[in-house]
């Protein structure tokens, strides 16, 4: 089957340079918004697959990928939801469907209770639900700086075995090539956000259709997280990928896929 990659591109939205990968070009519009040292083109096989059936952007947050970055720059969850918020005006998306990973899911949900303009519907895979007076996000901050710098001083791909030793050396060799472009300062301040911002206090403001996708190996969101998260969202479908850990499409493409279900209209 012939790629569905159309092109990579530029926009100044909220401000700021935007950068973004954009798929197959036809159908409703679907924004994926990576986690949190994922630069777009790292979900590019994915983007690929759902470009088959919907016009996909993939963005690279700011301070992450080609998109911009400078110190002292703004990193918040909050200015990251803005500049989803901006991006899809600035584009003229409508009806468009928002797909977040992680730190991803956290901004799409901040998009969703507040800058849901134009959104259809939500999906959160697999959001850290860390947050004031609760227990902290499992993974811990040096997996990410450590991995950062290494691959800033030129080091091989080698080197990122140890910090994600079931991936395949293609998905190593990928990501050490573009870890680098993940601003330092960027990681730090998303991943203490995890802990400081309240999502919990978000999803009741949240209207569309939502999907939580949860790992069943993840670690991330456990069944009484999944009950609470419910609770305050009534219109809420849950699907666990069983097999998966906090990576889902890495460990598991095809249940990460089958995960959506109907959800997006269309079988993917």
């Amino acid at each position: 089957m012939s790629s569905t990659y159309l092109y990579g591109a530029n926009v100044r939205a909220n401000g700021i340079r935007q950068h973004y990968l954009r798929f197959g070009g036809k159908g409703r519009p679907l924004v994926l918004v990576p986690g949190i040292t994922s630069p777009a083109v790292t979900w590019a096989f994915v983007a690929e697959r759902l470009g088959r059936h919907f016009d996909t952007y993939v963005l690279d947050v700011r301070g992450r990928g080609l998109s911009e970055t400078a110190p002292g720059m703004d990193y918040s969850l909050e200015a990251c939801a803005a500049d989803v918020g901006a991006f899809v005006q600035e584009l003229g998306l409508a009806d468009y469907f928002l797909v977040g990973h992680s730190m991803g899911a956290r901004i799409g949900a901040i998009v969703a209770a507040h800058h849901a303009n134009g959104l259809a519907r939500l999906v959160m895979v697999d959001p850290p639900v860390s947050g004031p007076g609760r227990r902290p996000y499992p993974a811990k901050i040096d997996w990410y700086v450590d991995s950062i710098r290494l691959m800033r001083e030129g080091n091989g791909w080698e080197k990122l075995k140890a910090f994600s030793p079931t991936w395949t050396e293609a998905q190593l060799r990928l990501r050490a090539e573009w870890l680098h472009t993940c601003d330092e300062e960027a990681i730090v301040c998303a991943y203490h956000a995890f802990g400081t911002h309240d999502m919990h206090a978000d999803l009741p403001a949240i209207k569309v259709p939502a999907l939580l996708m949860v790992a069943g190996k993840g670690g991330v969101i456990e069944p009484a997280d999944i009950e609470e998260i419910k609770s305050l969202m009534p219109q809420l479908e849950v699907r666990i990928v069983p097999e998966a850990g906090h990576m889902i499409p890495w460990d598991d493409e095809e249940g990460f896929f089958k995960g959506f279900g109907a959800f997006l209209e269309v079988p993917v």
